[in-house]
């Protein structure tokens, strides 16, 4: 019934323009008329994505027309039943063309005049200056961490792993490196990226109802699931309401002190015009 009906409506368009209800120069493009309006030909392309078969080609170009009718039949039913008052939107159309235009000259001056050099230095001094904006909302943590597959977790290999994963000695990492790669072992290990609680559970198995009791009480433990034994050391962590870690904090510091910037760069510029149009008395204030 759908098709029919985009069809139908299409068709009467045509059956009009053959009318002259078209003007000679319209009817070679035109595919629907409503209410002395006109769709054409040009107006739908580009409607039908590159690949599209021939049946969607049909069915998204029949419901673009469709969409097109409706819309002129609601708009003529409102601008029928409203008075010429209600639809005089010249006060608001201003107000959005100088928005517009302001926009478009602000934009335009932070792309040539924003500097968007940031030192290390000033990223740092903005944290150590603003640590309340830092509070964390979840628990974080850094680990490393080996998976062994159930199918070859043999005692001795595990217990192994184990322990050079939990050593502090100089090269024991290295060897544990080794172990992975020759017992094909999944090792990740001197990890510096943070992880919050939640995400570390998706790779590793943990239940537990208190994060925070759970990050204080240990800094190795063991876990397993049908296909891994996982053996993981927590090499730093902060509970939450601590402060942020600035290696997470860097890129939100930068997008902070860039904005800040515009609004600065923006702030000057207006009030150098203003002061400038003061002096030459461009306005007047009655």
């Amino acid at each position: 019934m759908h098709s029919v009906r985009v069809i139908a409506l299409v068709s009467i368009a045509f059956v009009v323009a053959s009318c002259s209800y078209f003007s000679k120069s319209d009817r070679a493009d035109a595919i629907a008329v409503a209410y002395g309006k006109y769709l054409y030909r040009s107006d739908i392309v580009g409607v039908v994505p590159p690949g599209s078969s021939a049946d969607d080609s049909t069915e998204i170009v029949r419901q673009f027309i469709d969409n097109w009718v409706r819309r002129q039949v609601i708009l003529n039913q409102a601008e029928n039943n409203l008075t010429d008052e209600q639809m005089d939107f010249s006060s608001q159309l201003e107000t959005y063309r100088n928005s517009l235009i302001v926009y478009s000259y602000e934009s335009e001056l932070i792309r040539q005049a924003l500097d968007t050099s940031i030192s290390q230095q000033e990223i740092e001094r903005f944290y150590q200056e603003n640590p309340q904006n830092f509070q964390l909302r979840e628990n974080i943590l850094r680990v490393n961490f080996v998976k062994v597959p159930v199918s070859s977790a043999k005692p001795e290999l595990v217990a192994k792993a184990a322990r050079l994963l939990k050593s502090d000695k100089s090269g024991d990492l290295d060897e544990l490196d080794e172990l992975c790669q020759k017992s094909l072992l999944l090792c990740s290990i001197e990890n510096e990226k943070w992880l919050t609680f939640s995400e570390m559970q998706r790779d590793i198995p943990v239940m537990t109802d208190d994060e925070t009791t759970f990050l204080q009480s240990r800094t190795f433990f063991e876990t397993r699931d049908s296909l891994y034994v996982y053996l993981v050391r927590i090499t730093d962590y902060k509970t939450r309401e601590s402060v942020s870690p600035l290696s997470l904090e860097t890129e939100n510091i930068r997008s902070v002190i860039l904005n800040r910037r515009k609004l600065e760069l923006i702030s000057k510029m207006e009030q150098e015009v203003f002061q400038k149009a003061l002096e030459n008395k461009d306005f007047q204030i009655f």
